[in-house]
C-alpha cells in the first residue's frame, strides 16, 4: 500500500476510534513514518479532493463524512460522538461506522432539536426533508459554506 492510502486509511481509522481527529504527529506515529510525509499525503488527498485542511496545514477540518470541528450535527454510536460536516454526512458516518446509531442535529427552519435512531440497515421512513441550497457537484468550492 503506498503512503497516501496508509495515510487516508489511519485518517479514517482515528475518526472511527476516536471521534476526533488525528493529529500529525499521532498519524506519524501511527503509521511508523515522519511528520513531513503525513503533511505531504494531506497535500495529495486535499487535491483529490478527499480531505479538507485548515490554513496551518496541520489540522484536518473536514474527511467527509466526519468534521475535525465540533458541529451541531451530532452522531453517537458505541459511546463515542462524532461530528458530521451537515445532515447528509451525519447519515454518512453511521453508514460508514456499520453499526447502530443516533443522529443529533436541527431545523435550521425552526432550530427544533431533532434526533433520528439509525439502525443498521439505515433509518425508518421520516417525513423530514433534506434540503441543498448548493447542488452537490459544486460542494467542493467551499465545503465549509456548504
Amino acid at each position: 500500500m503506498d503512503q497516501v492510502l496508509e495515510a487516508k486509511v489511519a485518517i479514517y481509522a482515528h475518526f472511527a476510534e476516536t471521534g476526533v481527529r488525528p493529529s500529525v504527529d499521532e498519524l506519524a506515529t501511527r503509521l511508523g513514518t515522519n511528520a513531513s510525509t503525513v503533511r505531504d499525503a494531506f497535500q495529495v488527498l486535499r487535491a483529490q479532493p478527499l480531505l479538507l485542511i485548515e490554513a496551518d496545514g496541520e489540522s484536518i477540518r473536514m474527511a467527509p463524512p466526519f468534521s475535525g470541528v465540533p458541529t451541531q450535527h451530532q452522531v453517537s454510536s458505541a459511546g463515542v460522538t462524532y461530528h458530521a460536516n451537515c445532515a447528509w454526512d451525519a447519515l454518512g458516518i453511521s453508514a460508514a461506522l456499520r453499526r447502530h446509531s443516533t443522529v443529533h442535529s436541527r431545523c435550521e427552519q425552526t432550530l427544533e432539536p431533532l434526533e433520528l435512531d439509525v439502525p443498521v440497515g439505515g433509518p425508518a421512513s421520516s417525513d423530514w426533508l433534506f434540503h441543498c441550497v448548493v447542488p452537490a457537484a459544486q460542494w467542493w468550492n467551499d465545503l465549509v459554506f456548504t
